[in-house]
């Protein structure tokens, strides 16, 4: 049920985007009004995401699932309505989009955790590396649907289908029916987000972790997803050949993902290192003016690496993070990551200006290997290896186990 309920998830979250950029733009907004709209989004997810992971450390992760498919049905139905009713503007669609930016705060760390409460210990590498192959794969067909219902139907047609599928995918996620059994009563909020961050802040291999990725997301975005298509267009030829290296990555999500079903690496931190460090070879090669086909297999490469690198790694932090206190732990590990995107959106324009855009896609490059390699100077992430199934009963030992968390 929860393969399922995420996969018709992902599957409207991957065509929403496109219905949402043509709806704004069928109601006379322009390019400000959709990033308004996005923006709308983004604030509550960073402002609600702890909440949401102490409630999901509370109460059943997929009642919590449940609730939040549920808001957003309700909040896309009404937008979906206004649009074809002609009477809907910006601001419904902006406070649409901050309503179900609100209910994924809760969603992301009930949904992070749940593969602990569904899961035996010894198949979750397993179910992880099939829940990205699932994801990945949608990711390459949901924007062309999206763009074919758009042309065919209208936007309005196109939120509506994702109003749809989170309708269904809370049908599904109560199915999964999971007892509250995580109430507590003797502690309030406050305390349990102390306990989150003491928990956070004890182990030393993960906030590292989450520093790297705190700048390796915001260079990754900045340089594939901000400028990559202004790339494709000055010296690919137009978007069509960019959507050939989207392609490649997109293929190599997919790759990476199959990967991880045979292979199940030793040493995660090093391959996590690695592997994120790969998302450097795509802006190198833009960088250098690369010939096409090599910017496709740099993006390919980058993609694969990135799945491997997810995969290992949530399974590790499954194994080593108790699951009364995974939502919690790991929305810090989340929000962390967020902060600095949207500082690095705001720095696209300036970096440009001064750089140009092959440099600033070569400085992006250059901050992406220093932030995979820094870590590995730590034993703590150089030590940090797969969990193995020991016994009967499913617990798990790792041969690091025995080092500080």
């Amino acid at each position: 049920m929860h393969f399922f309920a995420r996969m018709l998830s992902w599957t409207g979250s991957a065509v929403a985007p496109i219905g949402l950029a043509f709806a704004v733009f069928h109601i006379d907004g322009g390019p400000g009004a959709l990033g308004l709209v996005l923006a709308a989004g983004m604030i509550p997810q960073i402002l609600l995401l702890l909440i949401g992971g102490v409630v999901a450390d509370r109460w059943s992760r997929a009642r919590v699932m449940v609730w939040a498919n549920v808001v957003c049905c309700v909040a896309e139905s009404l937008a979906a309505l206004l649009l074809w009713s002609g009477h809907a503007r910006v601001w419904h669609l902006a406070a649409m989009s901050m309503v179900c930016g609100a209910a994924s705060a809760f969603f992301t760390p009930a949904a992070g955790g749940v593969v602990v409460d569904v899961v035996p210990a010894e198949m979750r590498h397993t179910a992880n590396a099939l829940l990205k192959i699932g994801q990945n794969t949608v990711k390459v067909g949901g924007p062309a649907l999206g763009g074919f219902l758009v042309a065919v139907a209208g936007p309005a047609w196109v939120i509506g289908w994702d109003a749809l599928t989170f309708a269904v995918a809370a049908v599904l996620c109560a199915r999964i029916g999971l007892t509250s059994g995580r109430v507590k009563v003797k502690t309030g909020f406050v305390a349990d987000l102390r306990d989150g961050w003491r928990d956070f802040w004890s182990r030393r291999w993960l906030w590292v972790m989450v520093i790297q990725g705190s700048v390796i997301v915001p260079a990754w975005l900045v340089g594939y997803q901000a400028l990559g298509p202004v790339y494709g267009e000055r010296f690919l030829g137009g978007p069509a050949l960019w959507g050939v290296v989207v392609s490649g990555f997109t293929g190599g999500l997919i790759a990476g993902a199959a990967m991880s079903l045979m292979w199940k690496p030793r040493l995660v931190g090093v391959v996590v290192c690695a592997g994120t460090g790969g998302m450097s070879l795509p802006l190198a090669a833009m960088a250098v003016r690369a010939p096409l086909p090599v910017v496709v297999v740099a993006a390919a490469l980058a993609g694969a690496g990135l799945a491997v690198s997810m995969t290992s790694w949530a399974s590790v932090v499954q194994a080593r993070i108790p699951a009364d206190r995974l939502s919690r732990t790991t929305s810090y590990s989340t929000l962390g990551q967020l902060l600095p995107v949207p500082i690095g959106y705001a720095a696209v324009g300036p970096l440009v200006a001064v750089l140009g855009l092959r440099g600033t896609l070569a400085a992006g490059a250059l901050l992406i290997v220093c932030a995979a390699v820094v870590p590995l100077a730590l034993a703590q992430v150089r030590s940090i290896t797969a969990p193995v199934p020991e016994g009967a009963d499913g617990s798990l030992v790792t041969s690091a186990a025995r080092a500080p968390r």
